[in-house]
């Protein structure tokens, strides 16, 4: 059963819906990805928090796939969970962006 998680990522909450056994998981991903996307603004170079997210996802991505490159063969099961998160963050990416307008 899913349960309502809310995370912090610079400074925005967000409410996730997770089952309870990923909440260890879910909030351990977004600590990693606030870090990171902290560690990009503090560079001064990428401005705007859709593209430091995006700068932020690429980079866990090639640390991931350097990951898979040492271990063999990518696991499908993971590749699979991550292309529902890159549409998760590219759906909310957008609607954040609709209501900024």
């Amino acid at each position: 059963m899913s349960s309502p998680v809310v995370v912090n990522i610079l400074g925005k909450e967000y409410q996730i819906a997770c089952p309870e056994e990923e909440k260890p998981a879910l909030i351990a991903s977004a600590q990693m990805l606030h870090d990171s996307m902290e560690k990009i603004r503090g560079t001064g170079k990428v401005v705007g928090l859709d593209r430091i997210a995006v700068m932020a996802a690429l980079n866990i991505a090639h640390e991931l796939i350097g990951l898979q490159g040492r271990e063999g063969e990518a696991d499908p099961e993971a590749i699979g969970k991550l292309l529902l998160m890159k549409d998760k963050v590219t759906a909310f990416l957008q609607e954040e962006r609709q209501l900024d307008l």
